[in-house]
């Protein structure tokens, strides 16, 4: 007989021991996210609806939890109409360090160019 068998997320050390500055940053998300709630008169069930959520989920974002999906803290910044301040988010625009690199690698002067030769 077939049994079905729900896989459970492996524990990750990002969920279990987050460094410090991620685990600050997801808690100013979460204050953040309560703040633009309560701001908007909606209760955690409520905004839970809205996103498909449980109400438990929206508290444990609330309180920044690291296991919490990136999908519940983009649903509820899309449910409280804050999309628009996501966008520069990991703008590669933005990325000075990443940018820096990509010139270090670049070639130092132009190629010679090629002559073709069409003589088949």
């Amino acid at each position: 007989m077939y049994r079905e068998t729900r896989s459970v997320p492996h524990p990750t050390a990002i969920n279990n021991e987050p460094p410090a500055a991620v685990e600050a940053a997801l808690a100013r998300l979460g204050r953040n996210i309560r703040i633009a709630r309560l701001r908007r008169s909606l209760t955690q069930a409520q905004l839970a609806e809205r996103i498909g959520v449980s109400r438990f989920v929206v508290a444990a974002m609330e309180r920044g939890k690291p296991s919490t999906s990136i999908a519940a803290y983009v649903g509820a910044i899309w449910a409280l109409g804050l999309l628009e301040d996501l966008a520069p988010l990991a703008d590669p625009a933005g990325d000075v360090h990443g940018m820096a690199l990509e010139r270090a690698r670049a070639p130092k002067r132009a190629r010679r160019a090629r002559t073709l030769d069409d003589d088949f």
